[in-house]
């Protein structure tokens, strides 16, 4: 039976939060270097609150 997520995948990444970027120079031992880049979006996490319910006021 499948089970209703808490949580949904961020839109801005698809679920990929953080990416590393390659800046073209190389270690003393031969490694590239890289910096690592978070969503903006979930702050790294990769999911996103469900939108909250609409509610009608009034009469």
């Amino acid at each position: 039976m499948p089970q209703t997520p808490t949580a949904r995948v961020c839109s801005h990444c698809d679920g990929f939060p953080v990416v590393h970027i390659t800046t073209g120079t190389l270690t003393s031992d031969g490694h590239r270097r890289t910096l690592a880049a978070a969503c903006p979006a979930c702050k790294g996490t990769g999911t996103r609150n469900a939108p909250a319910a609409l509610a009608r006021a009034g009469k």
